[in-house]
């Protein structure tokens, strides 16, 4: 709750954070509330259901036997517990229990006119929350900014991309207790470690709350934690984040945390003796596809309707949705969830779209005479090339290697364990004297999607929030998805491709896609050398200090055609 007049201490979410540390989260059900028979079972049930249309009347009725804070620390704090208690029995879904965040969140604004002008306000603490300089993901940290604000704490909100001399001076200036930092990607993990080290060096004594997909609780307790010498604290989600305020503002110890196994340090153990061996594809006897053209070409009249189609459901209901089936609850309940709210809420996201004119769908992509060097993947261009011609189509261009110099290089990682693959493996070796052909593509739904998730959460409309921000993800991935398609096809090897959408998403074609920043190639600054291939600016793509791509809703990919190459990690 914010304000500037009296805030009283409430704390609609801490019964939800004690049960998120307890409980298996599980798909939502419908709550079927009983019959509300005064003003203070109406409110709950309002709240509970997340339901705030013509609120205001019920709370004027309440007023008339309570006082405003009365209403809230007896009434509508009853209910947040209510919404905690049906989340941590995993009855609630996290989309449900935004809505009822935003719920609490009117009513609260509306009670605060009544509180008295003379009483002092009241704030449980303050954190300073961002994300690092360079990333561009937002919604972690905005999710973090929702469950604090409604719980009583004033969030200073930096935005993206922020340096840590921001963060600092937002510091020193509100008197904050906290820094929150967020990152998804990699690389940020790297920014996270540089600022901490900052921070250490000017002997300044910060509690530090860090998040983002990129991190592991391992990692900051073993690798940051030690290296910052000061409190820093690793938050898997943003009832994480609740529950180490609550600590720092009562100035307690981490105590309840226990190290259990993580992707890292089963990768460290399997890394302890390294084998460098070579990941030579077996499958050695397959033709060279040949590219309608070579060099690259923009795409920008894309039909929404075509992409939609590529949208991967599963994933947008379960991983950005948080949206899932529990198996001890009979599949009619996870049914009755998607027939009555998520599968409408999809359907309406689409006419939005299209409405609205909020996504733009755009392509650059194109194919480039390529081969192996070891761990290296080197591309080439046309010998003698003008700067101004390598970004179009290069007509009358054949890959003989007397007609090509090299242009960029990708080193990637290769796997010391399993079969130590490596993407250059797919691509023809220099020794071989002969050249291959490698493919990338840039997509992009546009920034309309950015300037309006960014809407929804200034306006408070969390739910909506939720949804439109996963729905704008996942229709790039769709895009991706798409184009990736496309050039099966003009490379003449979609034959291979499952005639099912569902295998489509598990690879069910032949060759792979590659996204930098993830497992098979994780060095995000390889981004900088496909920007100098395809030059994307044409089609109002940007790239960070940190090498991530502005929209968010931007994918980048190198696409091999190969029949044994599939996604793996390093």
């Amino acid at each position: 709750m914010t304000g500037k007049k009296q805030k009283c201490i409430y704390d609609p979410l801490t019964e939800l954070i004690s049960y998120y540390s307890s409980f298996k989260t599980e798909p939502g059900v419908t709550l079927t509330p009983k019959k509300a028979q005064s003003a203070e079972e109406i409110l709950k049930e309002r709240i509970i259901n997340g339901d705030k249309a013509n609120i205001n009347k019920d709370l004027d009725t309440a007023l008339k036997k309570f006082t405003a804070v009365e209403i809230i620390n007896n009434i509508l704090l009853d209910a947040m517990k209510e919404v905690g208690n049906l989340f941590g029995s995993g009855q609630m879904q996290l989309p449900f229990v935004l809505q009822s965040a935003e719920c609490m969140k009117t009513a609260v604004s509306y009670l605060e006119k009544f509180i008295e002008k003379n009483s002092k306000a009241v704030i449980k603490g303050t954190i300073i929350l961002a994300t690092v300089r360079g990333d561009v993901h937002d919604i972690g940290k905005n999710l973090a900014d929702i469950i604090l604000t409604n719980n009583g704490y004033r969030v200073i909100n930096l935005g993206i991309k922020c340096p840590i001399e921001k963060m600092l001076s937002a510091y020193e200036k509100h008197k904050a207790d906290a820094i929150g930092m967020s990152g998804l990607l990699v690389k940020s993990t790297t920014v996270m470690k540089d600022n901490l080290e900052l921070i250490k060096e000017r002997k300044l004594k910060i509690p530090v709350i860090l998040g983002g997909a990129a991190l592991t609780r391992k990692f900051v307790e073993d690798k940051l934690k030690p290296l910052y010498g000061g409190d820093v604290y690793y938050a898997g989600d943003a009832f994480d984040g609740m529950k180490y305020m609550e600590m720092i503002i009562k100035n307690k110890t981490e105590k309840d945390i226990s190290p259990f196994p993580t992707v890292q340090q089963k990768k460290a153990a399997t890394e302890s003796k390294p084998i460098i061996t070579s990941g030579k594809p077996s499958y050695t006897s397959y033709e060279i596809p040949v590219p309608p053209f070579w060099g690259s070409k923009v795409i920008e009249s894309i039909p929404l309707d075509i992409i939609f189609e590529y949208i991967n459901r599963a994933a947008l209901f379960k991983r950005s949705w948080k949206v899932r089936k529990d198996r001890s609850q009979p599949d009619s309940v996870y049914e009755k969830l998607l027939a009555d709210e998520i599968i409408p809420k999809f359907n309406e996201l689409m006419l939005l779209v299209k409405r609205e004119k909020l996504f733009t769908p755009k392509v650059i992509y194109g194919y480039f005479p390529a081969q192996s060097d070891g761990n290296d993947l080197i591309i080439y261009k046309p010998k003698g090339y003008a700067d101004n011609k390598l970004h179009t189509v290069w007509s009358d261009f054949v890959p003989d290697l007397k007609n090509i110099e090299e242009w960029k290089r990708f080193t990637f990682p290769r796997q010391t364990r399993d079969k130590h693959l490596c993407i250059s493996e797919y691509f023809k070796s220099v020794k071989e004297g002969i050249t291959d052909t490698a493919a990338f593509q840039i997509v992009t739904t546009g920034s309309n999607a950015a300037e309006y998730s960014d809407r929804l959460f200034k306006e408070n409309k969390y739910k909506d929030y939720l949804y439109f921000h996963g729905f704008s993800i996942e229709t790039a991935e769709a895009l991706a998805e798409y184009q990736h398609k496309i050039i099966r096809k003009e490379l003449k090897i979609d034959s291979k491709d499952s005639p099912d959408l569902k295998e489509i998403f598990q690879q069910g074609y032949q060759g792979s896609r590659y996204s930098f920043g993830y497992p098979a190639c994780p060095n995000l600054e390889d981004n900088k050398k496909v920007f100098e291939m395809l030059l994307p600016e044409r089609i109002g793509i940007t790239l960070t200090e940190e090498f991530q791509m502005v929209p968010e809703q931007t994918t980048s990919a190198i696409i091999v055609y190969h029949p044994e190459a599939k996604y793996f990690s390093v």
